[in-house]
């Protein structure tokens, strides 16, 4: 299960570059349902996403270098190319569960086609840490139930 909220970034973290990062493309190879293929560094994997905005049923499936490329050419839809950030967060709320939380801002810079998008994702245990997470000052807007944020949606977009 995955449980995400989802911002539109317009400022980054001016210490941006002392954070770890992964180099990330990932194709569609069906929207409806999702089903995705990565390359996060040298590790590949195949996804399936269920329907769903904040809370989506998710499963990742390692593949090979090979299978990955065999794959490739069969995406429908851009490649999508973005460096992902990892930014340590701790989360301050009134609820004892979550409270002092340590969770990890991804951070996601679009390349290529999609460039200049700069969204922020994080992940929440359950629905309720989601509900009440009070994200930071630099957040912009909350596009966590806009499907057009989602890669999947937007590896369809026309050049």
């Amino acid at each position: 299960m995955e449980i995400e909220r989802k911002f539109l970034i317009s400022s980054l973290p001016g210490d941006l570059e002392s954070y770890p990062f992964h180099q990330i493309e990932q194709g569609y190879l069906s929207t409806e349902p999702v089903v995705r293929i990565r390359r996060e560094d040298e590790a590949y994997y195949l996804t399936y996403k269920s329907k769903g905005l904040m809370v989506r049923e998710e499963y990742n499936l390692p593949l090979t270098r090979e299978a990955y490329l065999h794959l490739l050419p069969k995406i429908d839809g851009i490649l999508i190319a973005k460096k992902r950030y990892l930014i340590p967060l701790r989360e301050n709320t009134s609820s004892k569960e979550t409270q002092n939380a340590e969770l990890t801002i991804e951070l996601d810079i679009f390349e290529g086609e999609l460039a200049p998008l700069v969204l922020a994702e994080v992940e929440f245990e359950t629905e309720e840490e989601a509900n009440e997470f009070i994200p930071p000052e630099w957040f912009g807007e909350d596009v966590t139930y806009s499907s057009k944020y989602h890669n999947s949606v937007l590896s369809q977009r026309k050049p």
